[in-house]
């Protein structure tokens, strides 16, 4: 049955029959008749059928739940398994907020040191992507904030406070200011981030608290393409200060600390919780914890 659960699983996420079978590198009418079978052995019927894809019934959006924890706690029993024969090995997917991506590359970078046998994909997405991700068992954790959205049943760690700052090129006016406030920048040339992400809503927030409303005349998902149009002279952006000096290291930019912002929203480690958890996610909550502390 987990074999065709998977397959439900998989249907569920891709809303596709082709696309199903595809991404688990079986053909069209072996999923077709691996979810029949399983409609069979459940007694229910848990898919829509007509020309392509309709949904699930309710019935199947019921077993879905089911599924997801059954196909979960199956994973977590091979790590355990996996454990028990060769240590910490496997492989994490940590999917990132784009503004954390940094601190994602410290965690994997520290992890990975002491467990070398465990491999890393980090991908970059949005606070939203991230947690449908964790409920479709698309990743095993994610790098999100903590405080300014419903969680859910999480395990976390916080690793820092975002402080937020203006980059933009030396010869810009506002560069050798040692600080500014958000409704200085009202009529710039500002570039950021996409309405999509969080890190944008609470950019729009500060601005709006300081009495002005900001006009992004280029938006991005990519803090690079950012900072990639401010260093061409004409733009200026807002990102947390963290980010903005690696990114802006070795191009020359100026980094202008806002003045007024609200303390920091909490960032951090965010894994579906658990009881036990694996062993790699407990070494990976671990060290979240140490990181946070250096």
């Amino acid at each position: 049955m987990l074999a065709k659960l998977e397959m439900f699983l998989a249907l569920s996420k891709e809303q596709h029959f082709g696309r199903a079978a595809q991404s688990l590198g079986i053909t069209q009418p072996t999923l077709s008749t691996g979810l029949k079978q399983l409609e069979d052995q459940l007694g229910v019927q848990l898919v829509r059928r007509g020309s392509r894809y309709g949904g699930l019934t309710p019935e199947g959006q019921r077993a879905l739940t089911w599924a997801r924890q059954i196909v979960g706690d199956a994973r977590r029993l091979r790590e355990e398994m996996r454990f028990s024969r060769e240590g910490l090995a496997g492989h994490l997917r940590l999917a990132v907020i784009p503004t954390a991506l940094t601190w994602a590359s410290r965690l994997a970078a520290g992890f990975s040191a002491r467990h070398p046998n465990v491999a890393f994909t980090i991908l970059s997405r949005n606070s939203a992507e991230i947690f449908t991700m964790l409920d479709n068992l698309e990743s095993d954790a994610g790098l999100s904030y903590l405080d300014n959205e419903p969680l859910g049943r999480v395990s976390t760690v916080e690793l820092y406070r975002e402080t937020y700052t203006l980059v933009c090129a030396p010869d810009h006016p506002l560069a050798a200011r040692a600080e500014i406030g958000w409704d200085e920048l009202s009529g710039s040339r500002l570039c950021l981030l996409t309405p999509d992400m969080q890190n944008r809503r609470i950019v729009n927030a500060a601005f709006r608290a300081a009495g002005c409303e900001p006009v992004a005349l280029m938006e991005s998902n990519s803090t690079v393409v950012l900072v990639s149009h401010v260093a061409t002279g004409a733009w200026v952006t807002v990102l947390p200060g963290d980010l903005a000096h690696f990114l802006a290291s070795g191009k020359g930019l100026a980094i202008v600390p806002i003045r007024g912002a609200a303390p920091g929203h909490a960032v951090g480690l965010v894994a579906p919780w658990q009881e036990p958890h694996t062993p790699v996610l407990q070494a990976l909550l671990d060290e979240a914890a140490e990181l946070a502390n250096d």
